[in-house]
């Protein structure tokens, strides 16, 4: 390794605003809000509400239509685009330091960054109460990253797609087992109804069928159990919520972080590497990432949401559809990231595009602001639970605008976002700098003016 005369903190200084991506923080930003789509259930219901509306906050008129909405066009893709984000982010963090020889200083760099996101995730959880939040993951994920760095592209898509496909092989296993449980569930009552002797099979089976019931259609006794849990002020809801962040933090993890949440960082690695994410591929690339993401994905979201609607969101039909969830999300993933490239290769909505831009370069922050207003509003206002579904939404619009106006006022004042400001100077182990001189205001990432 050639010597350098520079020090390791200049080398591992944090990215330059001339040397950001304006298309990839749009795409971060586009994330960042359509997460809040999905995670608002989960902070204002009870469960079973994520994943049936009929268990809480409605599922008629305005509700269902709020429901089917999300389902269609939300569901899972946010957050896998997220994930794709943060993998192509390593790229970003590491690629500055090492044009100057500095792996070692790097490393320490980045692993510094990823015991920190971890640690932010045990509080976002534990003590701003979010169990659903992803900053834990990625904390974790980014260990398994740094050292794949170097890897082709095509290597980076061949085992990030090899990932994917192993959960979705396990999701599908796994689906099939249930209904297969449910099959002999049903011979069971088929026999107690002949006054006949079910198999210890078919027995097993139906206790099993039982289990699957009370988990994912608790009766209301549980569900107001848990409601007043969470309006019985803070340490209630501490309480109340522990339980639920420890199964996301273990058995959930385990179980899907290193197949989902790993297999999309690694596409995302490979994504930036192949210039996707930068727009920088033709027209009729992304033209044909829409065509292809949605033609397949919407029709297979389509025959999901109205199957297990007609179904009456039964137990039954959550399984049968989710035989095709992994197609269905990740191809309407694909003709988001499509249709966004082409909205940043446009030039249309200059003005939406630098508060997109401004979001997604305040992500941490806009992430935990989140949680912290929704906390605000559902434990310490104690309305966990009283809202329906599509009056969430109302919240969720609230929240979006303030971000949007926010976030490029912000950062025509200071260089970073709060939390961005904190994760940097724990990262680097010194003080970074954070209010702006009037000299340095006026440009945004992607080349356009910073409204003031």
């Amino acid at each position: 390794m050639s010597s350098s005369s520079a020090s390791p903190a200049s080398l591992t200084s944090p990215v330059s605003e001339s040397n950001r991506l304006g298309s990839v923080d749009v795409i971060r930003g586009v994330s960042l809000l359509g997460i809040l789509l999905m995670n608002i259930v989960g902070m204002g219901l009870p469960d079973p509400a994520y994943w049936d509306p009929s268990g809480a906050g409605g599922d008629t008129g305005w509700n269902l239509r709020a429901w089917m909405i999300t389902s269609l066009f939300f569901e899972g893709t946010m957050r896998a685009m997220f994930s794709m984000l943060f993998g192509a982010g390593v790229l970003l963090f590491t690629s500055k330091g090492e044009a100057k020889e500095a792996g070692v200083s790097v490393a320490d760099a980045w692993y510094r960054r990823t015991i920190w996101l971890f640690l932010f995730g045990l509080i976002h959880s534990y003590l701003l109460l979010w169990p659903g939040e992803i900053l834990y993951m990625y904390g974790l994920m980014g260990f398994f990253l740094f050292p794949l760095r170097n890897w082709t592209a095509r290597g980076l898509a061949t085992l990030g797609l090899g990932l994917l496909l192993t959960g979705a092989a396990m999701s599908l296993a796994e689906n099939s087992h249930v209904l297969q449980q449910h099959a002999l569930a049903e011979a069971a009552e088929l026999a107690k109804a002949r006054n006949e002797t079910p198999t210890k099979e078919q027995t097993s089976a139906l206790e099993f069928w039982e289990d699957k019931q009370k988990e994912l259609k608790p009766d209301e006794d549980t569900r107001q159990a848990f409601i007043d849990g969470v309006r019985g002020g803070y340490l209630s809801a501490v309480g109340t919520k522990a339980a639920v962040s420890f199964m996301m933090q273990t058995v959930f993890h385990f179980r899907y972080s290193y197949f989902d949440v790993l297999g999309m960082m690694l596409l995302g690695m490979a994504a930036f590497k192949w210039r996707i994410l930068q727009a920088e591929r033709s027209t009729g690339f992304y033209l044909t990432l829409v065509v292809v993401g949605y033609g397949i994905g919407l029709p297979v979201n389509w025959h999901e949401t109205m199957t297990y609607h007609a179904g009456q969101f039964s137990v039954l039909k959550y399984y049968e559809v989710g035989q095709t969830y992994d197609l269905g999300r990740l191809s309407t993933m694909t003709g988001h990231i499509g249709l966004i490239m082409l909205f940043c290769r446009s030039g249309v909505l200059p003005g939406l595009r630098r508060a997109l831009g401004a979001v997604g370069r305040m992500a941490l922050t806009n992430y935990i602001s989140q949680t912290l207003i929704t906390t605000t509003v559902f434990v310490l206002f104690r309305q966990f639970g009283q809202w329906e579904r599509h009056q969430l939404y109302l919240l969720v619009f609230g929240i979006w605008a303030f971000q949007l106006l926010l976030s490029p006022w912000w950062l025509a004042r200071f260089y970073f976002g709060p939390m961005e400001w904190l994760w940097r100077s724990l990262t680097y182990w010194r003080r970074q700098p954070f209010r702006r001189s009037p000299s340095s205001a006026g440009a945004g990432s992607d080349g356009l003016p910073v409204a003031a």
